[in-house]
């Protein structure tokens, strides 16, 4: 059997924290579906991947010279 490995959620609070964002721009982020998250009942949790993915894909590179 393989050996799988579960992910990782994130509170709104740590996102915000991680990003140095207030909690209300986390929650409108997924009021909006701009970021993916899991939904149970009132508790809301963001996959860390999706966070990794989110700061990669929001990533400006830096000019070159």
């Amino acid at each position: 059997m393989k050996n799988k490995q579960r992910a990782r959620f994130l509170s709104v609070k740590a996102v915000a924290e991680e990003l140095d964002y207030e909690v209300s721009t986390i929650r409108t982020w997924v009021s909006e579906r701009r970021i993916p998250h899991v939904r149970a009942g009132r508790v809301i949790r963001i996959p860390a991947d999706a966070l990794d993915k989110f700061i990669r894909e929001h990533t400006i590179p830096a000019a070159e010279r």
